[in-house]
């Protein structure tokens, strides 16, 4: 059996708190989990866990014996990581998670010019509304849409892309049953879909931010499930400005209070910082900036991208 191997799931084990999480983190049955932590237990001649049914902890050359494998796994890693870096082309598998309404054209699209000019990675993208963990989840990057940065992880790098405008909308049904507000008060008496747990509207004016509470008669955990609700006529909610150029929706939403300023959202391409930023990231990372922020160049091809300087969150 690898030695390395089986040190790394000795490792998993200890940090994941069983073996049943262990197995399910590195996608292996729990049998062969416990097989590759007895391997390296007989090999040192040594028991490194205590464990029942219930509770799982470790011996006192256990807990030595993590933490001089730990450091010996991480220092491998950094120099995998190191040795990437300096590949003439990026490959791999690139796991990335964006919200849900990038799933459409905007990310297809996106996708397709980066294989162009990357074909040796395989992106792996996962499409969900909320704000995945990347270390614990294992992704590589995570494109996030927030309107104060203070709400981004400052143990992340974050890089801002560009702004994301939202527009309240409504049906042209639900605007025929009610009149169309034309005024902030009057939002008040309107009914609204909430993304996650909103209870209120940001509104921007001259004199600064405002709160406006609203009646919520309907949550939604998507944007996809935001937009499809006031469609349908349910209510009114700030929808991404996307959605009024999608032909699915043409001639159903209308915008509200057109002239009416929300809250600033900001898109941010997040990543764990590393001495050594592999390949397959910092490409894509520049592509994105460089695609979505407006800052396109001439280059075609399969000509270098250029490496922007990195931007810590604060």
């Amino acid at each position: 059996m690898d030695t390395f191997r089986s040190i790394a799931v000795f490792r998993q084990v200890v940090e994941s708190g069983s073996f049943a999480s262990a197995a399910e983190r590195l996608e292996m049955s729990t049998a062969a989990v416990s097989k590759h932590v007895k391997c390296v237990e007989q090999r040192l001649g040594i028991r490194l866990l205590n464990r029942n049914s219930r509770n799982l902890s470790l011996t006192e050359p256990g807990s030595v014996y993590f933490e001089r494998c730990r450091s010996i796994l991480d220092n491998l890693q950094a120099t995998e990581l190191e040795l990437g870096s300096l590949s003439a082309a990026p490959r791999g598998t690139l796991r990335i998670t964006c919200p849900s309404w990038y799933a459409g054209r905007r990310l297809t699209s996106l996708l397709a010019q980066y294989h162009r000019r990357c074909p040796q990675v395989v992106v792996d993208a996962s499409c969900e509304d909320r704000f995945a963990d990347l270390v614990e989840e294992g992704y590589d990057l995570a494109l996030r849409i927030v309107t104060t940065p203070q709400s981004l992880p400052a143990a992340l790098i974050a890089r801002p892309v560009r702004a994301e405008t939202f527009q309240l909308a409504a049906s042209r049904e639900y605007l025929r049953r009610h009149r169309a507000p034309i005024s902030a008060e009057e939002l008040l008496s309107h009914d609204f879909v909430a993304a996650g747990n909103a209870s209120s509207l940001t509104l921007v004016s001259d004199h600064g931010p405002c709160e406006v509470p609203v009646h919520i008669v309907l949550r939604c955990r998507s944007m996809n499930g935001v937009v499809n609700a006031v469609a349908a006529g349910i209510g009114i909610a700030p929808i991404p400005t996307a959605y009024f150029e999608d032909p699915q929706y043409e001639g159903t939403l209308m915008p509200v209070l057109p002239g009416q300023r929300l809250a600033d959202a900001k898109l941010y391409v997040l990543y764990v910082s590393a001495a050594f930023l592999p390949l397959k990231i910092r490409t894509f990372v520049d592509f994105v900036v460089e695609c979505l922020s407006g800052r396109r160049n001439q280059r075609q091809g399969s000509t270098p991208l250029r490496n922007l300087e990195i931007e810590s969150s604060t």
